[in-house]
Formats: C-alpha cells, sequence, structure tokens
C-alpha cells in the first residue's frame, strides 16, 4: 500500500515514481489517501485498485503569524485520523490484503505485523522557537516504523533539505535514497517565457493564484499558469496574456516545464526535487507561514541556486534576480536504487 498525505499534491506526486518502480518491479500496489491527492493517483494509474482514507483537512490561517496557533487546535483532530488510520490498515492485514506499506507522512498508516516505511525530508520540523520540541515529537514518530526513506543525497552540505534532513544528530533509522521526481529532462525548444505552477493548501492556493493574475494578464510574454486544481476533467483559459489550465496530468507537466525558460513556485519539496532533475531556473514565492518552505528558499538562495521574496513583496521586477543565479541544475541529483530500496519487502508475499 502505498499512501501520501493529502496535503497539496506534492506528496502524492512524489510517490509516482516509487509506484511506477514498484510496478516494474512487479509489486501489486495499492493505491490509499484521500481528495485531490488520490484523484491525482487515479488519474496517473487508471488500472490500480485505490481506497479512500479520513482527511486531515489541515488549512491554514489567512495570517501568517496565526500559522502556528491554527496548527496546534488542529492537533485533537489529527488524533483522531491517526487513530482512524491504524484501524483501517490493522483490518487490511487481517484480511492479508496488504504485504508492505510505504507511508508518505501519514503517521498511523503502519502496522507492526507488516514493513512499514515512512518517506520525509523533514527529520527536523521547523515551526519557530518551538523548533526543538516539534522536532522531537516527529522523530518519535518516525521512530515507529521500520525505516524511514529521505528523498535526498546524504552530502552534507551540497543538498536539497539542508539541516531538514540532515540533523547534527540523528539516531533514527535512515535511508538517504536520492532525489525523487516523476520528471525527466528533454532537449527541447524553450517555447514558453515564464510557468507559473500554483499549489498547496487553501487559501494561500487561492491567494497567490489572485495576487499574481493581474501582474501577468498584460505581459508581452507568453505565460501559462497551472492553477493546482484536480478536477474531473481538464479546462483551458484565457486571461489577457495568461493561459490558463486547472491541473496537467504527470507526462503533460514534464513536457511544459522543459519548454519553459523561467518557473514561478512555491518553495515546496516535491516541486525543488522535479525542477532539480529538470535544471531549471525558478523563482520561488513561500507559503506564507509555512516554516519549512521559508527555510528552503533560504537554504536555496543562500547555495546561489535562486532567488525568492515574500508573498506579499512579488514584483514583476524581482524576476530580473534569477539570472545572476546558478538555477537548479547546480545541485546533485542521484538516481535512486529502486532493487535496493525495496528490499524490505522481498521476503513478504507479494499481493
Amino acid at each position: 500500500m502505498v499512501a501520501p498525505l493529502h496535503w497539496g499534491l506534492g506528496h502524492a506526486t512524489r510517490c509516482i515514481p516509487i509506484i511506477r518502480a514498484l510496478l516494474d518491479h512487479n509489486y501489486h500496489v495499492l493505491l490509499a489517501s484521500d481528495g485531490a491527492a488520490l484523484m491525482l493517483l487515479q488519474k496517473e494509474f487508471p488500472q490500480l485498485e485505490a481506497i479512500e482514507l479520513p482527511s486531515y483537512n489541515i488549512s491554514y490561517p489567512k495570517i501568517r503569524i496565526l500559522f502556528k496557533w491554527k496548527m496546534l487546535l488542529q492537533i485533537p483532530k489529527v488524533k483522531k485520523i491517526i487513530a482512524s488510520e491504524k484501524r483501517i490498515v490493522a483490518q487490511l492485514v487481517s484480511e492479508d490484503k496488504i504485504q508492505g506499506i510505504i507511508s508518505d507522512n501519514r503517521f498511523g498508516v503502519r502496522n507492526n505485523k507488516i514493513p512499514s516505511v515512512f518517506i520525509t525530508h523533514q527529520l527536523n520540523v521547523l515551526s519557530g522557537n518551538t523548533s526543538f520540541f516539534s522536532s522531537k515529537v516527529h522523530q518519535r514518530i518516525i521512530k515507529k516504523f521500520n525505516i524511514c526513506w529521505v528523498p535526498d543525497t546524504n552530502e552534507v552540505i551540497k543538498n536539497l533539505s539542508g539541516k531538514l534532513g540532515h540533523p547534527t544528530k540523528n539516531d533514527l533509522a535512515v535511508n538517504y535514497i536520492g532525489v525523487l521526481s516523476r520528471m525527466k529532462k528533454q532537449e527541447v525548444s524553450k517555447t514558453i517565457d515564464i510557468l507559473i505552477l500554483i499549489s498547496g493548501p487553501e487559501p494561500q492556493r487561492t491567494a497567490l493564484e489572485e495576487m499574481l493574475k493581474p501582474l501577468f494578464e498584460k505581459s508581452k510574454k507568453r505565460v501559462i499558469m497551472i492553477r493546482g486544481v484536480v478536477e474531473e476533467n481538464q479546462k483551458w483559459e484565457t486571461l489577457g496574456s495568461i493561459e490558463l489550465v486547472n491541473y496537467m496530468t504527470s507526462s503533460e507537466l514534464e513536457e511544459t516545464i522543459n519548454k519553459s525558460e523561467i518557473v514561478i513556485c512555491r518553495s515546496g519539496y516535491t516541486t525543488i526535487m522535479d525542477l532539480t532533475v529538470l535544471e531549471k531556473k525558478v523563482f520561488f514565492i513561500p507559503t506564507p507561514g509555512q516554516y519549512e518552505q521559508e527555510y528552503l528558499a533560504k537554504h536555496l538562495k543562500k547555495l546561489g541556486v535562486a532567488p525568492f521574496c515574500k508573498q506579499n513583496n512579488f514584483k514583476l521586477e524581482e524576476l530580473d534576480k534569477v539570472a545572476v543565479y546558478k538555477g537548479l541544475s547546480t545541485l546533485t541529483s542521484s538516481e535512486v536504487n529502486y532493487s535496493e530500496l525495496f528490499a524490505p519487502f522481498k521476503s513478504e508475499r507479494k499481493l
């Protein structure tokens, strides 16, 4: 069972190459998630069985300073969801329907009777002045799994996740598996001047979309905005100079990014991995109040890779800074050894 968290689409999309590899290695895969994340996986793998898990339904505040408090208030709800996940998994195990688990940040999707893997790039969880405690809580959860896969290199300095995935002290069972991406670089002509990737939970997804539309609709350049809204059907529309589409499949997105000169997007980790593999020039706008994205943007700027600014400070002139940065092509993009990665499941009977 492959079970990504539905918190934006990043957790689901970075599971796509893992699912593909599992199928290539003759494993049967059960998809498990909720909301748009589950819908995306079903569109990518319509032939696979899928089950719907209870939704964490985590929402962001509109005001940055309220981020931490809103997250804390949602803890009781999250605990109930974790308990529900455990019951569902226990039932599937008792019925011998699953013999292995890959959970991308779903805390309750594990079971002591079968190999259970946890995927995260956050061994340290940043939360301002409570980062020490949030990291300890997260590490305690990770220890309940057999092993933790960190999608990054194990290099100390030249890596994508920085101190998030490379704590100074670490007693966890960790496997640095390399950069995960469903994308491949293509040598094609650049026919798109600016590609805008909108993603993440509401209300900040909509806030970014509505902020950027008036800035680009009178542009003299070719601009495409992918809104990050997974729906039953793909919908294209035009707003001045902007071509808008609600979502793209992996193959469509891969082709579109390859054809783009500059990408504007959130500094979400999955997006960073995809753009690293595609060797893109990028400008980051972190989700307001999300410490992880703010740190990653600062980390990559410090490495001389890409510029960023706060959402409320973005102006078209900010894009001029992209030219003086190296771009994500300068970072390591190692191949994932899936045969070695799937070793915990080899002794189990395949579905």
